[in-house]
């Protein structure tokens, strides 16, 4: 589903609210309420919101949205993170490339580099990479998650754990106001925390809507990695927290639209 200027607004208004509804949508926005219906059927139809009476509301903090949807929600800044990352990874590294749609866009900015190692549990970035000859692609074996081709579970964390790379992308689904790295499926945390492990630079990659958000499961600490790079970041500690633990803020602010 490719989501309209109106339809991304509506779902920002619904991460930072939790709900929105029909009659306030169509007089913030100036458009019929049968307009704002149809808005909030198709972002329900892709799983974005959940429909209540009168309005819709955003997944609750222990369920993810889908995949597809995820593609979709603030892709032009996944965009910018992507190119803003690449240009920290020199030709002739080698990296980790955990699972996400901001490390995806990692991965499609890596077209002109050479020499790369790219090792992923993320089967979308093998596919995408494997057709540059200069780029030589490891991927992790595993428990393959239908919903976005994540390779996760036990296998995959002791295939990570045979490596020692320079560079490590990573992403969260949700970021807390204390640093904590969040995510949905406790396998995939296994594998993310043994990349983090087996790096010598941490660079996680995450865009504005994960100060919004919430999830179950502890990845680990902001103070883990070495640079953050975001499209804008609001929230005072977390800026904090970087000064505190000389991590690196990158907010690229869409310098590269």
């Amino acid at each position: 589903m490719f989501l309209t200027d109106r339809q991304t607004e509506i779902v920002a208004i619904a991460k930072s609210s939790g709900r929105v509804l029909v009659e306030e949508l169509a007089s913030r926005f100036s458009v019929t309420p049968q307009t704002i219906r149809k808005d909030l059927n198709d972002l329900c139809d892709a799983q974005v919101l959940t429909r209540i009476h009168g309005g819709a509301t955003f997944p609750s903090g222990t369920e993810n949205v889908k995949y597809e949807a995820r593609r979709q929600i603030a892709a032009s800044e996944k965009q910018a993170i992507g190119i803003a990352t690449v240009e920290l990874i020199p030709s002739g590294a080698s990296l980790f490339i955990n699972i996400g749609t901001t490390t995806e866009a990692v991965g499609e900015a890596l077209a002109n580099h050479h020499e790369l190692m790219v090792i992923t549990n993320n089967i979308n970035v093998a596919n995408r990479l494997r057709l540059f000859p200069a780029i030589e692609v490891v991927i992790a074996g595993g428990v393959v998650r239908g919903s976005d081709g994540g390779i996760v579970g036990e296998a995959a964390v002791d295939f990570i754990r045979q490596f020692k790379v320079d560079y490590a992308v990573i992403g969260a689904s949700a970021i807390d106001i204390d640093g904590a790295l969040l995510d949905y499926d406790f396998r995939e945390v296994k594998v993310a925390q043994a990349i983090i492990a087996n790096a010598r630079h941490v660079i996680l990659v995450a865009d504005s809507t994960k100060f919004e958000r919430t999830a179950p499961v502890r990845i680990g600490q902001l103070s883990q990695v070495h640079t953050f790079i975001t499209d804008h970041c609001p929230v005072p500690a977390i800026r904090n927290l970087c000064l505190e633990n000389n991590v690196k803020l990158i907010e690229t602010n869409g310098r590269f639209r």
